[in-house]
C-alpha cells in the first residue's frame, strides 16, 4: 500500500484509503474498532458538524482530550474542511491553557467534563472561544458558573456524512503543534498538510512498514509523534493502528500481545523503564519487530533489543521540521541518530553559522529540498519565526557531531550544555553514565550557579523501587565512569522528575530549584574526585 499513490491532503488520504480498503480495521481502542469506511464516514459527519457551527477554512479549533477515537475524528473532520486543529496538552491549566487557546485564535474548544473547572478559571479571558464542546456525559451541576455556550457531542455530530465540497491544497495549514514549553511560553508550529504526510511516508520507508503491520501507540494524540508517526503512518500504509490511553510499564507487553502489535513508538525514558521491569520467561515472546523513537541510551537500547527481540530505530526531529535525520534498520552506528533524509539539507555550524569540521560539535541547522515539508511559521510569533530562520536556515538549538560517513550524533540541547572549569559538558553524557548504576531509575543533569565563573553540575536522581543509594556512593561510582570535570558536585534524590506528558524532562524546573535544602554538596562533604 505504501508504494501506491498517496494524496498530500489529509481528507483526500482518508477517503482514498477508505475507497481501497473499505471494511479493513483501521483503529482499535480498548474493545472498540473502526474500519476505514467508518472512519471516513464519521469524519465526514464531524466535518459537516464543524460547518454547521460556522467553522470555515483556516479557522482554528482546539482539542484538550485524552487519547480517544473522538479526538481522531475531530482532527480528521477539521482537516476535511481546511480548519486547523490545535491539540492541547491535557496537563495544561491556568496560564498555560489560556496561552494556547487564545494565542491560536481557536473558536471552539473540545474538552472532557473533568476539565470544565479549568475553563471556568480562565473563561473571562477566552474572548475568542465561541463554543465549548464537551466529550462525555455531564450534568447541569458541572456547568455552574460557566459562561461559554456548551455543546454536547450528540448535538455536535447531528450532521450528514457526505463529503464536504471544500478544496484543500497540500500547502494549506493543517495543525498547530505547540512545543513542549520546557523553556518558556510554548510556540505553535503551524504545519501544512503535505508536511505531515511526507514525514510519515518517509518514516514508513525507514521503519520498513507495510499494510500487514499493526502500529501501537501510547503517546498522547496532542503530540506530533502519535499523530504523524503512528496515525498518518498507518493511514499511508493501509495498516491497523492501536491507540492506548496511556503508557503502563506493567501492562505494556500484555497489550502488545493482545493486539498483535508489530511496531510501537517511544520517547524519553520509556525503554529504560521497560528494561527495569522484572524479567519474565516470555519477554521475547512478542510480535514486535520495530520500536521507533528517540532518547534511549545506547547501552539500554542494546539490552532491550536482546531481551525483547526487537530492533530500536532512533532519529532526530522536532515538531517544526519533522524527522530529518534517522537510522535505517540495516544501516546503524552505535550512538548515532542516523543520516540526513534525502529530502532535507543538514549542516553542523558554529556560533556564526560557519560549517564545522567532521567530528566537531555544532548546532544543527536545517532546510527542506521540497516545498511545504516543514512548518510554515510559528503562529502569531513573527519575531520567533525570523529568529529561527536566521540566514535562511532553520536553527534547531540542538548540538550534534557528524562523522565522515555522514552519521550524526546528538550531543545536547544548546541551552542544556554546561561549562565548568573551562570544559564543555554534555548533560546527556552525564545522565547516560549515571543511569548505568543499578539502583538508578532515571536522572537529569542541569547547570546551577557556581561561586566561580561558569557552572556547577547538579544531578537529580530517581531511584529504583525499594533501592537505596547514598550520594557519596553515587559520586564514587561516577568518578570511575566520567571525566573529573563532569562528575556532579550536587546531588538531589527525588521521588519523580518533572515531565511533560510526553515524558520529556522539564529541566527548567530543576534549574530554577537550584541548590536547596534537599541538595547534597560534594565539596561540602569533603569528597574529592580524581583526574
Amino acid at each position: 500500500m505504501n508504494q501506491e499513490y498517496t494524496p498530500n491532503v489529509m481528507g483526500e488520504l482518508i477517503a482514498d484509503r477508505a475507497k481501497k480498503l473499505g471494511e479493513k480495521v483501521f483503529l482499535r481502542y480498548k474493545d472498540e474498532s473502526y474500519t476505514y469506511n467508518e472512519i471516513n464516514q464519521l469524519s465526514n459527519r464531524y466535518a459537516n458538524a464543524f460547518i454547521k457551527q460556522g467553522i470555515e477554512k483556516n479557522n482554528k479549533v482546539s482539542f484538550m482530550l485524552p487519547n480517544c477515537p473522538e479526538l481522531l475524528l475531530l482532527w480528521f473532520g477539521a482537516a476535511k474542511i481546511g480548519a486547523v486543529e490545535v491539540p492541547v496538552n491535557t496537563s495544561y491549566k491556568g496560564e498555560f491553557l489560556y496561552h494556547i487557546v487564545d494565542q491560536s485564535d481557536s473558536r471552539i474548544l473540545a474538552i472532557i467534563p473533568e476539565y470544565i473547572e479549568r475553563v471556568i478559571m480562565i473563561q473571562d479571558r477566552l474572548k475568542k472561544v465561541e463554543k465549548l464542546l464537551i466529550i462525555g456525559d455531564f450534568n447541569a451541576d458541572k456547568l455552574k458558573g460557566l459562561k461559554i455556550p456548551v455543546l454536547s457531542l450528540a448535538e455536535f455530530i447531528d450532521a450528514p456524512d457526505i463529503t464536504p465540497d471544500i478544496k484543500i491544497y497540500p500547502s494549506d495549514p493543517h495543525a498547530i503543534i505547540y512545543t513542549s514549553g520546557t523553556t518558556g511560553l510554548s510556540k505553535g508550529a503551524l504545519a501544512p498538510h503535505k508536511f505531515w504526510i511526507v514525514c510519515a511516508q518517509k518514516m514508513l520507508e525507514y521503519r520498513e512498514g507495510t499494510k500487514d503491520d499493526i502500529f501501537y501507540t501510547f503517546m498522547p494524540l496532542y503530540h506530533f509523534n502519535a499523530q504523524c508517526l503512528t496515525t498518518v503512518t498507518a493511514l499511508i500504509a493501509g495498516a491497523e493502528m492501536i491507540l492506548a490511553d496511556k503508557f503502563s510499564a506493567s501492562r505494556f507487553w500484555d497489550d502488545i500481545r493482545k493486539y498483535g502489535a508489530t511496531q510501537f513508538n517511544y520517547l524519553g525514558a520509556v525503554i529504560p523503564i521497560l528494561i527495569k521491569q522484572p524479567e519474565k520467561e516470555n519477554d521475547r515472546d512478542n510480535p514486535v519487530r520495530i520500536a521507533l523513537g528517540g532518547g534511549c541510551p545506547q547501552n539500554v537500547m542494546e539490552i532491550a533489543e536482546e531481551r525483547f527481540g526487537i530492533k530500536c530505530l532512533e532519529g532526530y526531529g522536532m515538531s517544526e521540521i519533522g524527522i530529518p535525520i534517522h537510522i535505517r534498520a540495516n544501516d546503524r552506528r552505535p550512538g548515532s541518530c542516523g543520516k540526513a533524509l534525502d529530502i532535507y539539507e543538514i549542516k553542523i555550524v558554529d556560533e556564526d553559522d560557519n560549517e564545522v569540521e567532521n567530528g566537531e560539535p555544532g548546532e544543527i541547522i536545517f532546510r527542506p529540498k521540497e516545498p511545504f515539508t516543514m512548518m510554515l511559521e510559528y503562529y502569531n510569533m513573527p519575531d520567533k519565526t525570523l529568529e529561527a530562520y536566521r540566514n535562511l536556515w532553520f536553527h534547531t538549538g540542538d548540538l550534534a557531531k557528524k562523522d565522515e560517513e555522514g552519521f550524526y550524533y546528538f550531543v545536547d540541547r544548546k541551552k542544556d550544555s554546561l561549562r565548568r572549569r573551562g570544559e564543555n559538558i554534555s548533560s546527556f553524557e552525564v545522565e547516560k553514565a549515571i543511569n548505568t548504576h543499578p539502583s538508578v531509575l532515571e536522572s537529569a543533569a542541569v547547570a546551577v550557579a557556581s561561586e566561580l565563573a561558569e557552572d556547577e553540575v547538579k544531578i537529580c536522581i530517581v531511584l529504583q523501587p525499594d533501592c537505596t543509594l547514598s550520594a557519596e556512593d553515587l559520586i564514587y561510582y561516577a568518578n570511575e565512569r566520567m571525566p573529573y570535570f563532569a562528575v556532579p558536585r550536587y546531588v538531589e534524590f527525588m521521588e519523580s522528575l518533572p515531565k511533560t506528558p510526553t515524558e520529556r524532562i522539564q529541566k527548567y524546573v530543576l534549574r530554577q530549584a537550584g541548590v536547596n535544602e534537599n541538595t547534597w554538596d560534594r565539596e561540602e562533604a569533603g569528597i574529592k574526585v580524581t583526574r
